[in-house]
C-alpha cells in the first residue's frame, strides 16, 4: 500500500501536509468547487417552502454534477497531482503506481479520525480572525 499521512513517520507528516496544503489550494482555484458548491437555485415570487425544498434539492444535485465534470473531467491533471501528494508520490510520477494503490491508500486515510481531526482544526483555526 501507498503511504499516506495515517501511515507516514512522524517527521514526514508536517512537511508533506505543507505540500498537500499548496497542491489542494491550486486544486481548488482550478477546480472551482467552492464556487460551485454555493451556486443556490432562484425562487419564483411566491414559493412555498415545499417548492424551495424541491428546487434546493435539484439544485444540490446540478453542483454535484459540475463538481464531478469539474474534478474528473476538466482538471483530472490537478486531481490526480493532488491524489499523488496525500500518497507521497510527486505528480511526474503518478503513472508509476495503479489507481487501486492510490484507492486504498485514500480510503486508509479519511478513514483515520486523528489525521481528519488534525486537519479540520486547522480548518477551522484558519477561519478565526486573526488580525489585530
Amino acid at each position: 500500500m501507498l503511504k499516506n499521512l495515517a501511515t507516514c513517520k512522524p517527521s514526514e507528516f508536517l512537511a508533506q501536509s505543507n505540500k498537500i496544503r499548496k497542491t489542494a489550494e491550486i486544486w481548488l482555484n482550478k477546480t472551482g468547487v467552492l464556487d460551485i458548491r454555493q451556486t443556490r437555485p432562484e425562487y419564483p415570487d411566491g414559493a412555498t417552502e415545499e417548492e424551495k425544498d424541491k428546487l434546493d434539492r435539484e439544485q444540490v444535485k446540478k453542483n454535484l454534477s459540475r463538481m464531478l465534470d469539474a474534478i474528473l473531467e476538466s482538471s483530472s491533471q490537478e486531481t490526480l497531482d493532488l491524489m499523488a501528494m496525500l500518497c507521497f508520490v510527486e505528480p511526474e510520477n503518478v503513472d508509476e503506481h495503479p489507481m487501486t494503490e492510490y484507492i486504498e491508500a485514500l480510503s486508509a486515510l479519511i478513514s483515520d479520525r486523528a489525521v481528519l481531526g488534525f486537519f479540520s482544526s486547522l480548518v477551522r483555526l484558519g477561519r478565526i480572525n486573526t488580525s489585530v
